[in-house]
């Protein structure tokens, strides 16, 4: 369990320098957050959909609506909305275990989805679909 949340703060430490960092080597901020519904993202929605359907509805239903005592309603998730497609990305490679003090489920939510089939063009593919939803 330590260990778990060791790598967890590890990989949100990463990616906050790696964002703070950001490169570039000139003064200018940062683009704001998009609004709801502005996000958008370079995988293939209708493939994200498929896989979605595949892996993801069984807790997040097959709409992405949520299923009680599952998984969350991924409609509406400002998780999801205020993150990038690369935050998205490395917690859905990532997951979230039950102990995690942000799970609100209870439930494990296990890295891919529980299946190791999806790399990281397939997991885009998702935040597409993911990102229509949020519309």
């Amino acid at each position: 369990m330590k260990k778990q949340l060791l790598l967890l703060v590890l990989i949100i430490a990463t990616a906050v320098a790696l964002v703070g960092c950001g490169g570039g080597g000139d003064n200018a901020e940062a683009p704001p957050v998009a609004p709801r519904g502005q996000n958008t993202s370079s995988g293939n929605v209708e493939e994200g959909k498929t896989l979605f359907a595949g892996t993801c509805s069984a807790c997040h239903g097959p709409e992405g609506l949520g299923v009680a005592g599952l998984g969350k309603d991924l409609t509406t998730s400002t998780f999801v909305m205020e993150r990038t497609d690369a935050e998205v990305l490395e917690f859905l490679k990532t997951g979230r275990p039950a102990s995690d003090p942000l799970n609100t489920t209870g439930v494990d939510m296990p890295p891919k989805g529980g299946n190791p089939a999806l790399n990281d063009d397939k997991l885009l593919d998702i935040i597409a679909y993911l990102r229509e939803l949020e519309k």
